[in-house]
């Protein structure tokens, strides 16, 4: 027979785990279920040129990722590339220079916009920037945006 102790710190063990478990799983509903609004209705915090924005970050990519991360930017430039993605479709921006690029990936509602573009149309791509990074062995950066949508 367990001493009344040993029970009163079970008890307490059991619903502090159930507490913890339940705020577990509304935080995994909540991110699971979070939806975003259309990007095509939000204004822009930035407008820019593809180029001039690349550079940035390959001035000082820390401070470029602190200034645009997950601000909804506007970037101006010519299409290099389309990557199909299983049901989604990839559009890229180079900087034919250093080989660094912009990949931009489409909201639902927008992918027939993206499907229609092809490599050296000019075109204002508006996403929310995920972040850049250095790639080491491609020396090169890249810097991703996701639910974007094209302008008009």
């Amino acid at each position: 027979m367990a001493k009344p102790a040993n029970k009163k710190a079970l008890k307490w063990a059991l619903i502090t785990g159930a507490g913890l478990l339940l705020i577990a799983v509304a935080v995994y509903f909540y991110f699971a279920t979070l939806t975003y609004a259309d990007t095509a209705k939000i204004k822009a915090d930035f407008t820019t040129e593809a180029i001039p924005f690349i550079k940035e970050f390959e001035t000082d990519y820390q401070a470029a990722n602190k200034k645009y991360a997950d601000k909804i930017v506007a970037v101006t430039g010519i299409v290099t590339a389309t990557e199909p993605a299983d049901t989604t479709v990839n559009i890229k921006m180079e900087d034919k220079a250093t080989g660094s690029y912009l990949i931009f990936a489409f909201q639902k509602q927008h992918l027939g916009e993206a499907k229609k573009l092809k490599p050296g149309d000019s075109v204002t791509i508006k996403g929310s920037c995920s972040d850049g990074v250095y790639s080491r062995i491609l020396k090169k950066y890249f810097i991703s945006f996701k639910r974007s949508t094209v302008e008009n």
